[in-house]
């Protein structure tokens, strides 16, 4: 068997070929490379045919034909107007064979401002086949949206995997909405997926009531396991039970960005999907919210999602487990995580059969936890002996807002045990209790109700005034202490907190306003500061439990190296006996029950004030009677201020 000769060769009529010698491979004896991309073969002399082959390569001119720049996803954006963006999508319209969406015209008539995202593309129940989702192209090349909502759009597998790939080509949106469209299918979920993962602009997708089964879950699986962006996911009513959550619980593990996670009407069980989500609990601590309504999580899922619970220090803070079948044996569980986890502020247990009893083991993790700010206990079949429980847990409470106790039969007994709790309690801002009282055998009890819960939601209204005063108060003090400051001497700037109701005038004025902030309102600050060369001087007592001195404790603070405040207290005699002094006396009392008349502030008595000052002060040496006393400076203060002055000029760089 002989082999033609190539057509390229110049020794292809004298070339002979042996059946089995090498060269029954295309062979050229042109060093030029005339074979095209073939490698050549040259031959040596007929002595040297048996070792005598070499093969060389074409040049790179050969082989490279040209190149091609990356696409610009933007290129056709470029000092585009609105009236263009119309003609180019009637054009594909008419060229696809489609009717343009009247919706979209009117909404990309009344776009303003084409160089940044616009709010949102609205094409909810626009039925959207293939050609349809083609033609948006043109808008989706040229206008950016935080918004796109495809929500009951009857998106079918072409025109889903379409307009995801435009999506993710173009960063159309920050928000995707593909709720309720349930014939997307493998493919379409497939360019989902890549979407996810590809896209760097997506945060929320909402894929609620769209069914992601066994054969789709691993695309989105695979996504999720390396998604870079998104962080809300919505997946109610997905069909999720089974394999499908075990691959998305497994990818979630090593998500760090998935924020939100809602699971709600899967039908998701009290074992195997129950212990996926412990699991899920136990290594991602990076969801802040997980909702799990109106699913079957039973007493015995409950168990696994708290064993994950219990390692969630400073991760999930919301915690959804509304219509799940629980039960008072579940609560056990619950109770036993609750004193483990530091971050979770939201629990709702609603429309569970929760009961008395479950409330009286829940009460104590509850108030061991510290860190839950709302409680839902709506239509949970709790009674008065239930509420009374509640009752000490809003009492024990010192950081609860907001507690739902809606659609229960809490009566007279119950509503008085609340009462008495929002006596103590100083933070509940909001709780819900039916409008209406409970039937009651006694008749006089209703009205009885109705007072009691006009008293409750006042009580919420007076911790509700109460915050507010205390948060514009933190914000004066923050100002104040910010705002204050003094020259030193060499002209650098120190800043020091500034005091409330101090005067500047003689030592009388001093004492007058000392003792017109001695009001049991707000603790009572030092004299006014007298300011000397850069030198801060206030009066101030021995710390609490020395014993009494009939002294007076003064404190100097002075710039020292680096500009920085040191202080020096110094106990000082009296000029004179305080108690043979009938005048001060007379003078003090008479001060302080001028400043108890014009400086009332009843409402924050129960409110801890914030401090101003840059050290711990003590209080004042208060005599029996409670009235506080102020002597006027002495020889031995001039002395040491000079000190001090002489001092800081020695520190001074």
């Amino acid at each position: 068997m002989y082999l033609m000769p190539h057509p390229l060769s110049d020794s292809a009529s004298n070339a002979e070929f042996h059946p089995l010698s090498d060269t029954n491979q295309p062979s050229s004896t042109d060093a030029s490379g005339q074979a095209g991309l073939y490698p050549s073969v040259l031959e040596e002399d007929d002595k040297h045919k048996a070792n005598g082959k070499r093969v060389t390569f074409p040049s790179d001119d050969d082989i490279v034909s040209g190149a091609v720049e990356p696409k610009d996803p933007w290129r056709h954006a470029q000092n585009v107007t609105v009236e263009e963006i119309l003609t180019y999508y009637k054009q594909a319209c008419q060229k696809l064979n489609c009717k343009p969406i009247t919706k979209v015209l009117k909404q990309i008539q009344e776009l303003k401002d084409l160089t940044q995202r616009n709010e949102c593309l609205d094409l909810k129940g626009e039925k959207l086949d293939h050609k349809a989702c083609e033609s948006l192209e043109e808008i989706l090349k040229r206008i950016q949206f935080k918004v796109i909502d495809l929500e009951q759009t009857n998106l079918d597998e072409d025109g889903a995997s379409a307009l995801f790939d435009m999506i993710e080509y173009y960063e159309s949106a920050t928000h995707l909405n593909i709720s309720f469209n349930k014939h997307i299918g493998t493919r379409g979920w497939q360019a989902a997926a890549h979407m996810m993962r590809k896209t760097s602009s997506l945060q929320y997708l909402d894929a609620r009531n769209t069914p992601l089964l066994d054969h789709s879950a691993p695309f989105v699986a695979r996504a999720l396991r390396i998604s870079g962006s998104l962080a809300v996911l919505h997946l109610e009513n997905a069909g999720l039970s089974g394999r499908p959550l075990m691959l998305l619980a497994t990818a979630l593990k090593m998500n760090m960005n998935l924020r939100e996670l809602y699971l709600a009407d899967n039908k998701l069980n009290g074992l195997q999907d129950s212990a996926q989500l412990g699991n899920l609990l136990k290594f991602n601590y990076n969801i802040q919210i997980l909702d799990l309504r109106n699913n079957h999580i039973l007493d015995s899922g409950l168990a696994y999602v708290c064993e994950g619970l219990k390692e969630q220090r400073k991760g999930l803070v919301t915690l959804v487990l509304w219509n799940n079948q629980l039960t008072h044996n579940g609560m056990g569980y619950l109770a036993a995580a609750l004193p483990c986890t530091q971050s979770l502020e939201t629990l709702n247990l609603g429309h569970n059969s929760v009961g008395n009893e479950g409330v009286h083991k829940l009460k104590d993790g509850l108030i061991t936890n510290r860190s839950v700010l709302r409680l839902g206990l709506a239509s949970t079949k709790l009674s008065c002996e239930g509420a009374v429980a509640v009752a000490e847990f809003i009492a024990e409470s010192p950081r609860l807002l907001r507690l739902d106790l809606r659609e229960n039969e809490i009566k007279t007994g119950g509503l008085m045990a609340l009462s008495l709790a929002l006596k103590v309690n100083t933070s509940l801002l909001r709780l819900d209790l039916d409008r209406e009282p409970k039937k009651e055998t006694v008749k006089s009890f209703i009205e009885t109700q109705r007072a009691l819960l006009a008293e409750i939601q006042n009580g919420c209204k007076r911790n509700f005034i109460l915050a507010k005063e205390k948060e514009e108060t933190d914000q004066k003090m923050r100002q104040s202490a910010s705002m204050a400051e003094i020259a030193t001497e060499d002209g650098t700037r120190e800043e020091v907190v500034e005091e409330e109701n101090t005067s500047d005038s003689d030592t009388e004025d001093e004492e007058e306003t000392e003792l017109g902030t001695s009001s049991t309102s707000s603790p009572p600050p030092t004299s006014a500061p007298s300011v000397i060369s850069g030198i801060t001087v206030t009066e101030s007592s021995p710390p609490p439990g020395a014993p009494l001195s009939p002294g007076r404790c003064i404190s100097v603070s002075s710039p020292g190296r680096g500009h920085k405040i040191f202080m020096v207290t110094r106990v000082e005699s009296p000029p004179e006996p305080l108690m043979n002094s009938s005048a001060a006396f007379s003078k003090t009392k008479d001060a302080s029950e001028k400043s108890t008349d014009t400086n009332p502030q009843p409402s924050l008595q129960n409110l801890p004030q914030p401090s101003t000052q840059t050290d711990d002060r003590p209080t004042h040496p208060t005599l029996e009677d409670g009235k506080q006393v102020s002597v006027s400076c002495g020889q031995e203060l001039e002395e040491m201020l000079l000190e001090a002055s002489l001092e800081t000029g020695r520190d001074a760089p």
